[in-house]
């Protein structure tokens, strides 16, 4: 059996609808029987897959996120974005970029930004007058800024993947959150100025003082996060514990808006997600395994230097493949797939891999926003109540921004690896 009718078989189980780890697993299973390899590989390869200490922080920060979101933390966030960028033109729309950015420093996933803020940024925005199809646009667009300011969950799956620092993938994403963010909020404006949508309010120091004084305890969470990462005292693990218990107290004894009840729905929450994320490591990492081992990534890179040596097209064909791919697969299968197949040609062209990180994060979530699998689409479909052709159609303006700040982080990795190299190398 052949690498090219594993990849054949991994698609038409995808295509019929297979949930991704039963598809990974089961072309991955076949190939293995059919060449004759004892069936413990598969069992040693998913156990090697998720035996991780760094990936201990995955459930944590799900949990953190899910805590946020149940404690009414998103709606403090909102208010102070609101009085802090509401009153330019659009504000709204900058309003849902600029609480997207804080919430990125929290929860470290698309869907869980979209499903936490989106509701409130949607409803915020209908009930303003700005059109369903603009609210719901740049609320998916924004969501992507998540997993590129740290915490990320992508990030840390990466890291793991290709024995990368994730302090110094942490840190690097920091630095291009904030250029996706800036690029959005130029989108809105010059949407906003030829729909004519509203300002939210005039700028009123008092107001910006008295959500910031509101807002303050959640937005203590990304310092304590980021801040404890960048400086040495927590590891990212150490970090999202931190982020949890954090999160308790927030949501147990200041704003007592958590009960043992919801405690154990958020539980019960956290628990099949995380389930889902490291059955989707497991069995990408026997396929990954398997093109290992029949050295794919040596015979890619062997076939891609023949056909150019250039560096600037190499990296054009890597991005636009990652893109494709992130189209058709949910994103940490394809970081655990792609990382060793892509990795060692951007080495051997000379790019950092904590650069490449932060490349192949950000195309992978320009596949959130594209269909067949376009994940956070099909959450803001069921919040806004909106077709998913729709919401399609609706993210496609944001798309060119965030692709132009994709093209200027890969051909500039000076904006990247200016922060990592400055604290930690």
């Amino acid at each position: 059996m052949s690498i090219a009718l594993l990849f054949i078989i991994l698609f038409v189980l995808l295509i019929i609808g297979s949930p991704v780890a039963v598809a990974l697993g089961l072309s991955s299973l076949i190939f293995i029987l059919t060449q004759g390899i004892p069936d413990l590989v598969v069992l040693h390869n998913m156990i090697n897959g998720v035996n991780s200490f760094p990936l201990i922080a995955v459930p944590f920060f799900i949990l953190a996120g899910h805590l946020m979101n149940s404690s009414g933390i998103t709606d403090k966030i909102f208010g102070f974005a609101r009085a802090g960028v509401g009153w330019m033109h659009g504000g709204l729309g900058h309003v849902n970029v600029g609480a997207s950015v804080i919430f990125a420093g929290m929860s470290g996933a698309a869907v869980a930004d979209a499903g936490g803020l989106g509701n409130i940024e949607i409803k915020a925005m209908k009930d303003a007058g700005y059109d369903k199809d603009f609210s719901v646009g740049i609320t998916a667009a924004s969501s992507t800024i998540g997993p590129i300011i740290p915490p990320s969950l992508p990030l840390i799956v990466y890291g793991v993947t290709g024995d990368a620092s994730i302090g110094q993938l942490f840190a690097a994403g920091i630095i291009p959150g904030l250029m996706m963010a800036l690029s959005l909020m130029v989108m809105v404006w010059w949407i906003s100025r030829r729909r004519n949508y509203p300002k939210d309010d005039s700028f009123q120091l008092a107001r910006l003082t008295s959500a910031f004084a509101e807002a303050f305890a959640p937005l203590m969470t990304p310092v304590i996060i980021v801040g404890g990462i960048l400086s040495g005292v927590f590891t990212p693990t150490e970090a999202a514990i931190a982020a949890v218990a954090y999160s308790l107290i927030l949501g147990v004894f200041v704003y007592r808006t958590i009960t043992f009840k919801s405690l154990l729905r958020v539980s019960m929450e956290t628990l099949e997600t995380t389930a889902s994320i490291m059955m989707i490591i497991a069995a990408s990492s026997i396929f990954a395994w398997i093109l290992t081992a029949n050295q794919v990534a040596q015979d890619f890179a062997d076939y891609l230097l023949a056909f150019t040596d250039n560096k600037t097209a190499i990296l054009l064909i890597i991005t636009l493949m990652i893109l494709v791919i992130g189209c058709f697969m949910e994103t940490l299968a394809a970081i655990t797939i792609l990382v060793p197949v892509l990795l060692p040609v951007a080495v051997h062209i000379g790019i950092d891999p904590v650069h490449f990180g932060i490349i192949m994060i950000l195309n992978l979530m320009l596949g959130l926003l594209t269909p067949p699998v376009g994940m956070v689409l099909y959450v803001l479909s069921k919040v806004a109540d909106v077709p998913f052709e729709k919401c399609v159609m609706a993210t496609l303006p944001f798309l060119v921004p965030l692709i132009i700040v994709l093209l200027v982080l890969t051909f500039v990795p000076q904006l990247t690896m200016w922060l990592p190299e400055y604290l930690y190398r």
